[in-house]
């Protein structure tokens, strides 16, 4: 059980994060639902009060893909809560066409890697006073065969393809974790990542009726939330995994990631240049 256990999931309001919050309530944890739309995450959190009982779920509400946002989240979070157990970075998106932030950074990379880079590095004192404590980063098999593009990371030089960026962005999530992990190395705080299989959500409602019919066609040999939730749900809470760190997971189960995802130089250049983008001055 979690009890009193203070634990964030972004993305929160459906599917995979839904899924991974709802079974954190379940388990007596207070639970912080991170969303974009304030009335489908506030709707998402009188469900899952419903379904699990428990009137320990609070609302924040940060657009992921903006750096302002990201820091106003963090700075939310420490002054409400005092400990934190449990970070899930689970917020995503693919976009098939080339999209630019208020910050002037190729959508992608700011949502998926930029985003939970900072947010960790901005709650990472909480945790660590908080530990034992657990960041986990919802990546995919997608990143196999990805190279990171350190000579074009705003892809302005080649043209737009949007699964070989999102493949790069959930392998920048990979190099994030692992890095992380070698940073966070003696303490009790750990950092681990996942791919969570061939989930059916409404992950590509954003890119037009094309890409909608395409994920309806797929359907059939595409796994519900629910399944696609349970490794997640297994690093936050097992305690088998309590001490493990530094690994990436599928079907709870740590398995080995792409060659790529290894390269420690890799990892180190990609830490330095998301320090910089996001303008952070330290991190550990």
């Amino acid at each position: 059980m979690m009890e009193g256990h203070v634990c964030l999931v972004t993305g929160a309001n459906a599917g995979l994060g839904f899924v991974t919050a709802e079974a954190l309530a379940a388990r007596g944890a207070r639970v912080i639902l991170v969303g974009r739309d304030a009335a489908r995450t506030q709707a998402a959190a009188t469900r899952m009060r419903q379904r699990t009982g428990s009137q320990a779920i609070d609302v924040l509400l940060a657009d992921l893909s903006a750096q302002a946002r990201v820091r106003q989240l963090a700075q939310e979070v420490l002054e409400r809560y005092d400990r934190l157990y449990v970070l899930v970075n689970n917020a995503g998106a693919l976009f098939t066409t080339r999209q630019v932030t208020v910050d002037g950074l190729e959508r992608t990379f700011a949502l998926n890697h930029l985003a939970p880079f900072l947010l960790t590095n901005l709650l990472l004192e909480r945790l660590r006073t908080s530990a034992p404590a657990r960041i986990i980063t919802v990546a995919s098999a997608a990143h196999v065969g990805a190279r990171i593009p350190f000579d074009d990371l705003q892809q302005e030089r080649h043209r737009y393809r949007g699964l070989t960026v999102y493949g790069q962005s959930k392998l920048a999530n990979i190099l994030f974790t692992y890095e992380l992990a070698r940073r966070l190395a003696g303490t009790r705080l750990t950092a681990n990542t996942l791919h969570p299989g061939f989930v059916a959500t409404g992950f590509a409602r954003n890119n037009g009726a094309a890409a909608r019919i395409g994920m309806t066609l797929l359907r059939p040999i595409m796994i519900g939330p629910e399944r696609g939730a349970r490794t997640a749900i297994y690093l936050a809470t097992a305690p088998e995994v309590a001490d493990i760190s530094g690994r990436y997971f599928a079907n709870r189960k740590p398995t080995e990631s792409s060659l790529a995802s290894y390269d420690q130089d890799a990892a180190r250049r990609l830490w330095e240049v998301s320090a910089r983008l996001t303008g952070l001055e330290t991190t550990i």
